[in-house]
């Protein structure tokens, strides 16, 4: 090998070890991305339903309490006789 084709050889390496420092930085920084975003989907799909539900719960009870009060009494007896020993 001559002297020009080892300079070549070292250019080539450091190019291609550029390449895959900056693919690396772009792959870190989409994964990030993804990452924060499916925690805000997340936290936003699953907690925002459920205080829908619980607030239209409490508004039914508010309007109907003896519906309710049923309600948690036959789904009390229910789980009492299937944990009973």
């Amino acid at each position: 090998m001559t002297v020009t084709d080892q300079s070549n050889d070292r250019c080539a390496s450091s190019m291609t070890q550029d390449a895959l420092r900056g693919a690396r930085e772009q792959i870190s920084i989409a994964a990030s991305s993804a990452k924060d975003t499916a925690l805000e989907c997340g936290s936003h799909y699953v907690t925002e339903p459920a205080r829908d539900l619980f607030g239209l719960l409490q508004d039914y009870a508010k309007s109907r309490p003896e519906v309710v009060a049923v309600w948690c009494f036959g789904l009390g007896l229910f789980v009492g006789w299937k944990l009973r020993p």
